[in-house]
């Protein structure tokens, strides 16, 4: 038996579902008005295109009081997503606005519900630096001093280790060409760095890092400061670094 790539293909080939899906990689719950606009597409038409989403698995939606939101359809789903947009051609500038959101989107973003782009890979390099994690079968293993440092930090460990999906993993920066943390652990980090203020959401899946933030990344985890404060900045290959 095969693989039905073109299942999945036909379903992102519309340019309207392709952006809806785009939008849910920020891992937030987003209603259908919400994917409406950021589709460019009327609500009745974001609604058919949404119920393709949810019958082929991409998309899942849930009540929410007297709404209905959407998500992707799980870490899977945003792993292939991540992956696929690794040989997705980059989709055209048409203004300076967009050629600014686009250089904010590589310098700091969220895939799905961990910290990607040039900041979350640097802060897996630092933690991977300072022995916090290292390479273990099938991911990362998180170290005791690690451990206590996130911990320090008031990253929900404890509740990484319980949830049910891979505790640390690595996953292919679709920008920066090298891995971030995600799994449990990735999305504690993420999730402390948006509770706490370190990071900040700009429109779309794109966060800023925030003067406290910058302070906590660059001290506690030692991020290097230069990546921290300009999108434009690039680090070698780890081989390549002292």
């Amino acid at each position: 038996m095969g693989t039905d790539f073109a299942a999945v293909a036909g379903l992102l080939g519309h340019p309207a579902r392709s952006a809806m899906v785009d939008a849910l990689m920020s891992g937030e719950a987003l209603t259908a008005g919400q994917l409406a606009e950021a589709a460019g597409v009327g609500r009745s038409t974001a609604s058919g295109h949404l119920a393709r989403l949810v019958a082929g698995g991409l998309v899942a939606v849930a009540a929410r009081g007297r709404h209905r939101v959407h998500r992707l359809g799980g870490p899977d789903v945003a792993e292939a997503l991540e992956a696929l947009a690794r040989i997705c051609p980059p989709t055209p500038v048409r203004s300076l606005r967009h050629a600014g959101d686009r250089d904010a989107l590589g310098h700091a973003r969220t895939c799905y519900d961990h910290l990607a782009g040039a900041v979350g890979v640097a802060l897996t390099d630092a933690l991977e630096g300072r022995g916090w994690i290292g390479p273990a079968a099938g991911g990362y293993a998180l170290s005791p001093a690690g451990e206590a440092g996130l911990v320090g930090a008031g990253v929900d460990v404890a509740g990484a280790r319980a949830a049910r999906r891979a505790f640390a993993r690595p996953c292919l920066d679709w920008t920066e060409r090298r891995p971030h943390l995600a799994g449990a652990l990735g999305a504690a980090v993420a999730a402390r760095a948006l509770a706490a203020g370190w990071v900040r959401r700009r429109a779309g899946r794109g966060v800023a890092v925030t003067p406290a933030g910058r302070d906590v990344l660059a001290g506690v985890f030692g991020v290097p400061a230069a990546v921290l404060d300009d999108g434009t900045v690039r680090h070698p290959p780890r081989a390549a670094r002292a």
